[in-house]
C-alpha cells in the first residue's frame, strides 16, 4: 500500500537524519575540510566512536560531553576501549 511505503521511507529517513544529525553535532562532522580518502576514513572513525560512546552507560550526559571526557581522562578513554574489545 502506498501508505505503508511512505510511512516506511519516513522512518527510514528519521533514523538516517538523527545519525548524520549526532555525528554533526558530537563531531561537528559538516565544518571538517578533508582531501582524498581522508573524508572516508574521518567517517569510519567518527561512525566508531559514535557507537563506542553510545554504549557507554557508566557516563550521564550528552554524547559530546562523553566524547570531551574521552579526550581529557586517559582512564575513561581506555575503559571505553577495553570495553569495546579494542
Amino acid at each position: 500500500k502506498p501508505e505503508e511505503i511512505a510511512s516506511a521511507i519516513r522512518q527510514h529517513w528519521s533514523i538516517e537524519n538523527n545519525l548524520h544529525w549526532q555525528l554533526d553535532v558530537t563531531f561537528r562532522e559538516d565544518y571538517s575540510k578533508k582531501v582524498k580518502n581522508a573524508a572516508r576514513n574521518f567517517s569510519v572513525a567518527t561512525k566508531m566512536a559514535l557507537t563506542i560512546l553510545k554504549k557507554d552507560k557508566t557516563t550521564k550526559g550528552s554524547m559530546n560531553l562523553k566524547r570531551l571526557k574521552a579526550g581529557w581522562d586517559e582512564k575513561y578513554l581506555s575503559q571505553l576501549l577495553q570495553n569495546n574489545n579494542f
